[in-house]
């Protein structure tokens, strides 16, 4: 799949590799059924088209990043001089955390489509090439381990 623009979530967290948004799109009730108690939701609550979407997941809705970066008229965090700021410091999820400090400095340097592109490609299962989502332990298709960030 081709990087669409409004997967470039403010933060870092590229949607595309994101399982709320694979799980909707995919309509993988099973999935959906397995993500939503992580996020104290029902499966039906699982839905994403993307941070920048016309249908961003619920808990993304009220997002104290994209409403920052879409205050001070900024695409990303990669392009605000105080990252990180206290609203990355104080992300609830911890994995999630770990994305964001990795991706921006990345972003900086290679610019949105080159990002992009390279989470793409971060998030292929190097044993059988299929597509993993973040946080992912072990791959859906050959089931073989992997060490996603």
């Amino acid at each position: 799949m081709e990087p669409r623009k409004e997967f470039a979530a403010p933060c870092g967290l590229y949607c595309g590799v994101c399982g709320i948004r694979i799980a909707h799109e995919n309509n993988d009730e099973n999935f959906k059924e397995r993500l939503a108690p992580i996020y104290g939701l029902t499966a039906a609550d699982i839905r994403c088209k993307g941070c920048l979407s016309d249908d961003p997941f619920v808990l993304c809705r009220a997002c104290r990043i994209k409403t920052c970066t879409q205050e001070k008229g900024y695409e990303g965090c990669h392009q605000c001089a105080e990252f990180p700021c206290r609203f990355i410091e104080e992300f609830p999820i911890a994995v999630g955390k770990q994305v964001i400090l990795r991706a921006i400095p990345q972003w900086r340097e290679q610019g949105t489509a080159a990002w992009m592109a390279a989470e793409e490609k971060r998030y292929l299962c190097p044993h059988c090439g299929y597509k993993l989502f973040r946080g992912a332990k072990r791959c859906r298709k050959c089931k073989e381990p992997v060490a996603l960030d």
